[in-house]
C-alpha cells in the first residue's frame, strides 16, 4: 500500500522501530576514505533519513549485516562449549535492487545449499528490507545487463522528496503505523539502461579453462581481496580459534571473512595450494560468478552492482573481463 507523510513523521516512526530495531544505511563518512579529503560511503547505523546517502552508491554492501566481518560463533573452555547468543534486536536495511538480489544469492548460499546455517538463519529471519530506488544508473554498474535492476521483493519502499516521504509498504507494522496518511499509488524508481553492459556467453568451454587469456590478471592483480570483500554475493569465509591470555585452555571460535584472491586461501596441510598464481584466481571467481553457479541454482551469482570494477586499486574492470570471455567463447565456437 502506498502512503504520502511527512519526514519529520518517518523519522519519529523509526525511533519508535529503533527500540526493537538496529537501523542500518549507506552513510557518509566523512574523510574516511583512502585519501585525505576522500569520504567513503559504507553502511552504518542511522537514528535519521537525513544521514542515508540516497544519490551515490555505496563503496561496500550490505551483507556485513547478515554476515559480520568477525563473528564469534562458540565460546569453550577445556570442558564445555556456549553458543554465542544472538543479538537482542532485529535489523532493517536500506538497499537498492540489485543488493536485493544479492541477498536472495547469500539466502541460497546460506539456507538451501546443504544444511541450513543456523548464525545466518537467525540473523535473516529478524531483519527488514527497504528499497531505495535508483533514480539514475551509477559508474560501472550493469544491473539491467544482469536483470537486477528492478524488484519487487521488499518489505517496504521508501523515498525522500524535500519534507515528503512515499513509502510503498509490504509490512503489516509499517501500514499500521502509517494508518490516517494519505493513501497514494508509489512506484520504486528504477533504471532502464547502464552506460556499462555486458553480454554473458552461455557456456564457457572447458578449452578456456587454461587459456592464456587469464595470465593478463595474474600480471596485474595484486591480491588485496578488495573485490570479494566489496562483493554483495561473495560469501566465502575461514575459521579462527582465539585462545584468552588469562586461560590458554578458554577462548571463541570466529568466523572471518575470507577471499578466493589472497594468499593462503587455498593453503593445505602440508603446504600444498591448489590456486598460487593470480591468474588462476581470477578465473575461479568469474567462472563461480557467471558458470558454476547458475548451473547449480539457475541464475548467475553476480548481480551487476559494479563494485568491484570501483574499488579494485589495479583498474581490474569484472564487466570487460566478461565481455572478452564472451567473445573468447564465440571464437571456440
Amino acid at each position: 500500500m502506498g502512503y504520502q507523510t511527512t519526514l519529520a513523521k518517518m523519522n519519529a516512526l523509526f525511533a519508535d522501530l529503533s527500540k526493537d530495531y538496529v537501523i542500518y544505511a549507506p552513510k557518509r563518512f566523512v574523510g574516511d576514505g583512502t585519501f585525505v579529503n576522500i569520504d567513503t560511503i559504507r553502511y552504518g547505523e542511522i537514528t535519521d533519513l537525513a544521514e542515508i546517502e540516497f544519490a551515490e552508491k555505496s563503496d561496500y554492501s550490505f551483507k556485513e549485516v547478515l554476515l559480520p566481518i568477525s563473528e564469534t560463533l562458540f565460546y569453550f573452555t577445556e570442558n564445555e562449549m556456549k553458543e554465542a547468543d544472538a543479538p537482542k534486536k532485529g535489523a532493517i536495511v536500506f538497499l537498492r535492487s540489485c543488493d536485493l538480489y544479492g541477498l536472495k544469492r547469500l539466502d541460497t548460499i546460506y539456507l538451501e545449499n546443504g544444511a541450513v546455517d543456523t548464525y545466518y538463519k537467525r540473523l535473516r529471519d529478524h531483519t527488514k528490507f527497504i528499497l531505495m530506488g535508483c533514480e539514475n544508473s551509477f559508474e560501472n554498474c550493469f544491473c539491467v545487463s544482469m536483470g537486477t535492476q528492478k524488484s519487487n521483493d521488499y518489505d517496504a519502499y521508501i523515498k525522500v522528496e524535500g519534507h515528503t516521504v512515499l513509502v510503498d509498504s509490504h509490512w503489516d507494522v509499517l501500514d499500521t503505523a502509517l494508518t490516517g496518511e494519505a493513501q497514494t499509488i508509489v512506484i520504486a524508481d528504477s533504471v532502464t539502461a547502464n552506460e556499462t553492459v555486458v553480454t554473458i556467453p552461455e557456456t564457457v568451454p572447458q578449452t578456456l579453462f587454461e587459456s592464456p587469456f587469464w595470465e593478463d590478471y595474474g600480471n596485474r592483480c595484486i591480491a588485496c581481496g578488495r573485490c570479494n570483500f566489496v562483493c554483495p554475493t561473495c560469501t566465502c569465509f575461514t575459521m579462527q580459534d582465539i585462545f584468552y591470555t588469562d586461560n590458554g585452555k578458554a577462548g571463541e571460535r570466529r568466523r572471518v571473512w575470507a577471499s578466493c584472491h589472497v594468499d593462503g586461501y587455498t593453503d593445505m596441510a602440508g603446504g600444498h595450494a591448489f590456486r598460487n598464481d593470480k591468474g588462476q584466481r581470477m578465473r575461479f571467481k568469474v567462472l563461480h560468478k557467471i558458470n558454476d553457479y547458475k548451473r547449480r541454482f539457475g541464475s548467475h551469482m553476480c548481480i551487476g552492482c559494479g563494485r568491484c570494477d570501483d574499488v579494485c586499486p589495479e583498474y581490474i574492470s569484472f564487466a570487460n573481463c566478461i565481455n572478452e570471455l564472451n567473445t573468447l567463447t564465440k571464437e571456440e565456437i
